[in-house]
């Protein structure tokens, strides 16, 4: 399950964070 998202794009999870900060941590 390897969601398709780049570090830098907003996470997918809908914090508003991005997904490096959030859950690609």
């Amino acid at each position: 399950k390897t969601p398709k998202v780049g570090r830098n794009d907003p996470c997918p999870c809908g914090s508003g964070k991005k997904y490096k900060y959030c859950c690609g941590r």
